[in-house]
């Protein structure tokens, strides 16, 4: 296989390999990634496979799940083995709970302060920079992210839909006023000069384990402008994306000839009906996966491994 470089420049590759290609193989020790399940050894047909598939598409529509985020060192739910499923009984907090239960949100908010310091400082791995350098190369027209860890937007990726919505912003639910996590972080230091309990763990959507007896006393603010109620700008389970988004995610596969699953399962039915639409259109569909998924049956090429792995080897297009 005969490759060469369309970057715009050799210092834009250069600057990829140095920063990105290189902390990638730095990361590739069991050890150093306790929430990736294990996988088989990368089968080099397959990796042939999905190499082929994303150079024949000029217009790739790209999905990502919690799995393409354990290499930053953010647990999924689901994995086998690693996933906080298969690890405890918690589960994350339903809409309905939130919105009806002043207990609720006390709990959900003092686990969610404890737990951000350290949700917040993830950073963007290797397969997370090489969707950003495959949009600047004009070969991902659009990415849909279901995590809310804004590792897509810190690695810059542009067009970008967080069909989930994103933990670093906050809504009023009364008046619609939109603020950054951080000022809300600041405010609930203000409330609770004094509250402090011990950190049993981190789940995938930033919240502490902590017990019911360090709760009580936590202190939770009101929106500053209307009084009303301070939610995560996220969808929780048991509520629904907003019909516009959804809208603009057709469209935006609608306008593309491939579609790429990356670190999801899909069992969530509101990334896989796009995935179910892509079939419906007769587009090729790739999974990088590692475990099952419920789209195995509709896609072409699956590949069972890392997507940091995967992901930063597919730099280059196939001479014409």
């Amino acid at each position: 296989m005969r490759l060469h470089n369309v970057s715009k420049t050799a210092g834009f590759r250069g600057w990829w390999f140095q920063k990105h290609r290189l902390a990638s193989m730095a990361t590739q020790t069991a050890s150093s990634l306790p929430f990736v399940p294990n996988s088989p050894p990368l089968d080099c047909a397959q990796q042939e496979q999905l190499q082929q598939f994303i150079y024949s598409s000029q217009q790739l529509f790209v999905m990502t799940g919690a799995g393409i985020s354990t290499e930053s060192g953010i647990p999924d739910y689901r994995s086998e083995g690693v996933g906080l499923f298969a690890k405890t009984d918690r589960r994350p907090i339903q809409h309905k709970e939130f919105i009806q239960s002043a207990s609720a949100r006390q709990r959900y908010w003092a686990r969610n302060f404890l737990g951000w310091s350290q949700f917040s400082s993830h950073e963007p791995n290797a397969a997370h920079w090489a969707l950003n350098y495959w949009e600047k190369l004009g070969k991902l027209h659009w990415l849909v992210t279901q995590n809310v860890d804004a590792l897509h937007t810190k690695a810059g990726s542009q067009c970008l839909t967080e069909l989930h919505g994103c933990t670093h912003r906050i809504i009023c639910l009364g008046c619609g006023l939109r603020i950054a996590r951080s000022e809300l972080q600041d405010r609930f230091i203000a409330l609770n000069p004094m509250w402090t309990a011990e950190v049993q763990g981190v789940a995938p959507d930033g919240d502490a384990f902590i017990t019911e007896e360090q709760i009580i006393h936590f202190r939770i603010p009101a929106c500053a402008t209307c009084g009303g109620i301070l939610k995560p700008d996220v969808t929780f389970f048991g509520d629904s994306v907003s019909p516009a988004k959804v809208t603009d995610v057709y469209q935006h596969l609608s306008e593309s000839d491939a579609v790429l699953v990356v670190g999801s399962s899909l069992q969530v039915y509101s990334g896989y009906r796009f995935i179910l639409a892509a079939y419906e259109k007769k587009l090729p569909i790739a999974i990088l996966n590692i475990g099952p998924t419920r789209a195995d049956h509709l896609a072409s090429v699956k590949v069972a491994s890392r997507c940091g792995k995967v992901l930063p080897e597919i730099l280059t297009l196939r001479e014409t």
